[in-house]
């Protein structure tokens, strides 16, 4: 078992996690609109071109572009109106020098036609001719077979997750299912024997139950499938018969609660006495969330996440996050770009111990161009200070602190 409050930066604690992950889930088919959200299990490729044809993206005529050149509202290009593209066929015949043909909005280049001129830049002389008043450039109001994607082009890599745009591609390319990774189950177990349930009134010295419904949001905005395992007491016995069940019927099992010192801490000897190779560390060197167990039994991850609500939904962030969003843990030497996306001014000077990275909960502001974050100050037991932040402005390891005016990194909720 790892040495109590031993604790490990959020990278090595990763690492530690990461030599003992399983290998990932075999894919499942579904249909295209039951994969939003999904990871992809393999990457998905083209068949054809998309578009499948060159097409107007204005209303207007389609012209060879030489014959235009020079035009101007006081000297007009006259060419001929020599036919008109039908929406949803192809054009019977084609453009020849000095000839036009009508083009609605995603219609059909006929053969020879390498432009379109908006019909905002054309007169009518008669019936069958027309002066063009501005020039076009070849491949103007034009969108090129294969210019949204060619054949045999990636559209999305394996582990993407799919977006509302990315059903859009999907369709375009004429998939109808996708081969997507399974989402993780995730087993919640609140421990402690001063918790009640929402619809109890607590009594002295109890308090209802937050974590479990607070974890059980985070999962399923994580994509993962959360089961909720209810409150069991500070004893061994009890949450090891809770733990084994949750251990064979979940992928990932989370516990709050249990995993600060004290006498009646059972949390962490529970998880090592399950399986191999049990836990990997105790104790993570950020603020708030410190008293953090993590562990592997027998392939399927254990974290145990602090009692107070503020730390078990940060640590949820920096440890369980990763593994539900992406099925691992980024190891290039820096976090993924987009774990703190936002640059921000931090509005007043805030103090960290050396040797920890501070987390600290924002409300984000804008003015004149630039996003502020402002501090919401309270004790880590505290769920409200959670509720009023916009996300977790950072303190790295090793830095004392910052001074108002300085910019931060900022993780969104």
């Amino acid at each position: 078992m790892a040495e109590l409050f031993n604790a490990l930066t959020v990278h090595k604690a990763r690492a530690a996690l990461a030599l003992h992950l399983p290998p990932a889930k075999p894919g499942v088919k579904l249909a295209l609109l039951e994969s939003l959200d999904r990871r992809l299990a393999q990457e998905v490729r083209a068949s054809e071109d998309v578009p499948g044809f060159d097409r107007s993206t204005v209303d207007g005529y389609a012209v060879r572009a030489r014959d235009t050149y020079g035009a101007t509202e006081g000297m007009p290009s006259y060419v001929d109106i020599a036919g008109e593209v039908t929406m949803g066929r192809e054009p019977k015949g084609g453009v020849r020098t000095g000839q036009a043909w009508r083009i609605a909005t995603g219609g059909m280049l006929p053969a020879g036609a390498d432009a379109v001129v908006m019909v905002e830049y054309t007169e009518e002389l008669d019936a069958r001719t027309i002066g063009v008043t501005r020039p076009v450039a070849p491949g103007e109001n034009v969108v090129r077979r294969g210019e949204d994607i060619g054949a045999g082009e990636i559209a999305l890599p394996a582990g993407h997750r799919i977006r509302p745009q990315d059903l859009g591609m999907l369709a375009a390319v004429g998939i109808t299912q996708v081969e997507v990774v399974p989402p993780l189950k995730v087993g919640i177990i609140s421990t402690g024997d001063e918790l009640v349930g929402p619809a109890d009134t607590p009594g002295p010295g109890q308090v209802r139950d937050i974590n479990s419904y607070a974890l059980y949001g985070a999962v399923h905005n994580c994509g993962g499938e959360p089961r909720l395992y209810g409150m069991v007491r500070d004893i061994y016995e009890e949450l090891k018969i809770t733990l084994e069940q949750a251990l064979q019927e979940n992928d990932l099992v989370l516990l709050s609660g249990g995993s600060s010192v004290g006498a009646r801490d059972v949390a962490a000897r529970v998880i090592d006495a399950m399986g191999e190779p049990g836990v990997l560390f105790h104790g993570i060197s950020v603020k708030p969330g410190k008293p953090t167990v993590g562990a592997v039994v027998n392939g399927k991850p254990v974290f145990g996440l602090p009692g107070h609500p503020a730390s078990a939904m940060v640590i949820f962030e920096l440890m369980v996050a990763p593994l539900l969003r992406t099925g691992g843990y980024h190891f290039d030497g820096e976090d993924h770009p987009l774990d703190f996306p936002l640059r921000a001014v931090i509005t007043r000077n805030l103090h960290s111990a050396a040797g920890r990275e501070d987390y600290i909960r924002v409300k984000l502001s804008s003015r004149d161009g630039q996003f502020y974050a402002d501090p919401i100050l309270g004790k880590s037991g505290l769920i409200g200070t959670m509720v009023k932040a916009d996300g977790l402005a950072r303190i790295p390891f090793g830095k004392e602190g910052v001074e108002a005016g300085e910019l931060v990194e900022v993780k969104l909720f």
